[in-house]
């Protein structure tokens, strides 16, 4: 397989994952991603920032718990803003990372929507580039089941949230739903 051209269509984990592999091996390497960043939703939208949130809801928890012991850190006062600076900084600081390990394996990486033009040639943002294997590693989006609704918001919504709201009810048990239920 060495030498051989690879696109691979997604740059979420499933997809630069693949690609360094494959880039290990010897083959030339094109990442295609419709966002400007490496990481996909796990990173920007998904597990990355919902595990930030967790972290600090533990923290809360904890601080909570520590009057029990003797330690009393009084009511915490949460800055939204900050949070969400901190989430961000912790995102783009992952995706510089998957960055800088493209460069390191000479993987090409675009930022644009592939389009198979044929079987061995995919098309990003008017320009065709040739393969002889292709990875699709595209990841999943929300469903949009609800009506426009400004108490409706999906995962992506909930993770830059401008206030926290007194009741929360939270449709779907994937690892998000959970998460976000957890925070």
């Amino acid at each position: 397989m060495s030498g051989k051209k690879l696109a691979v269509l997604g740059g979420g984990p499933g997809g630069y994952a693949a690609a360094f592999l494959a880039a290990d091996r010897g083959m030339d390497v094109t990442l295609i991603d419709s966002g400007n960043k490496l990481g996909g939703v796990c990173l920007h939208r998904g597990c990355i920032p919902s595990k930030t949130l967790l972290h600090i809801a533990h923290l809360i928890n904890e601080t909570r718990e520590a009057k029990n012991w003797g330690v009393d850190f009084g009511n915490p006062k949460l800055d939204l803003d900050g949070i969400r600076n901190w989430k961000n900084q912790i995102i783009n600081k992952m995706a510089l990372g998957l960055t800088q390990l493209c460069k390191q394996r000479n993987i090409k990486f675009l930022s644009g929507k592939g389009i198979f033009k044929d079987s061995n040639n995919i098309e990003v943002d008017g320009t065709s580039y040739t393969f002889d294997h292709c990875i699709l590693a595209t990841g999943s989006r929300p469903a949009q089941i609800f009506k426009d609704d400004s108490r409706i918001i999906d995962s992506t919504k909930a993770l830059e949230i401008k206030y926290i709201p007194k009741r929360l009810l939270v449709i779907g048990g994937g690892y998000i739903g959970l998460e976000m239920g957890s925070v």
